[in-house]
């Protein structure tokens, strides 16, 4: 089993979320015989943030690689961001350390297409819903991704960060992201719903959303797992 090594802290919860699924699948999968070996490199969650609400991706990209470098350091062989915001500066990072990370975006983009789907909406924060960094890959193979209208991206982002980044979870919330999900369905047509941020799996899943949905979190797991146990 490879060495996995995670850049985490944003947000803790989500990080948290990687750390115990990929001690207790592995665990499982292997018979109780092996736990994985990780690394976390926690990054300062506001200090990450600023750099994204500022613009400041240069600074970004340097702070992520920098955690990315020590990983390697530390004898990782599986390294990857656990924030679909971040991936905001992928390629970037993999130009400065010369590691190819394993992408969130690409690892939903697969399933996605596993699952035959043609549409889908993709909730996350601002700059998630806003940018290209987790619709181009879909986009690429056919898929339309479609976003909420303004008022419903800012309320989702206003949520995300005030209330799941710290480990809020709100039943209000819920049914505030589900009509938001019904709407999306009415006008768009989706088949399916992207949780872009890897938060929103605290608050979404299939059981109670509005619409079957592709958890960033359970899907780019499962992909470190399966690229951990790889053999050589």
């Amino acid at each position: 089993m490879k060495k996995i090594g995670l850049v985490g802290g944003t947000g803790p919860e989500s990080t948290l979320m990687y750390y115990k699924e990929l001690n207790s699948r592995i665990d499982y999968l292997t018979g109780g015989k092996e736990m994985p070996d990780i690394a976390i490199e926690s990054v300062n969650f506001r200090k990450a943030w600023d750099y994204v609400s500022g613009g400041k991706y240069g600074e970004l990209s340097s702070y992520l690689s920098e955690k990315v470098n020590m990983l390697k350091q530390s004898g990782c062989e599986i390294i990857t961001l656990t924030a679909g915001t971040m991936h905001i500066v992928y390629d970037e990072i993999e130009k400065n350390t010369n590691v190819s990370l394993v992408s969130i975006p690409k690892a939903v983009c697969d399933e996605a297409v596993r699952r035959e789907y043609r549409k889908v909406g993709l909730l996350g924060t601002m700059f998630t819903m806003e940018q290209d960094y987790m619709k181009k890959d879909l986009m690429s193979v056919g898929i339309d991704v479609f976003v909420p209208c303004k008022e419903d991206r800012e309320l989702i982002a206003k949520r995300i960060l005030e209330e799941l980044e710290i480990g809020i979870v709100k039943k209000s919330t819920l049914q505030e992201f589900n009509a938001i999900i019904d709407r999306m369905r009415t006008q768009y047509g989706i088949e399916s719903v992207v949780l872009g941020c890897t938060e929103l799996p605290l608050l979404l899943n299939d059981t109670n959303a509005a619409l079957p949905c592709l958890d960033s979190v359970d899907i780019h797991i499962r992909e470190l797992i399966r690229l951990a146990a790889m053999k050589e």
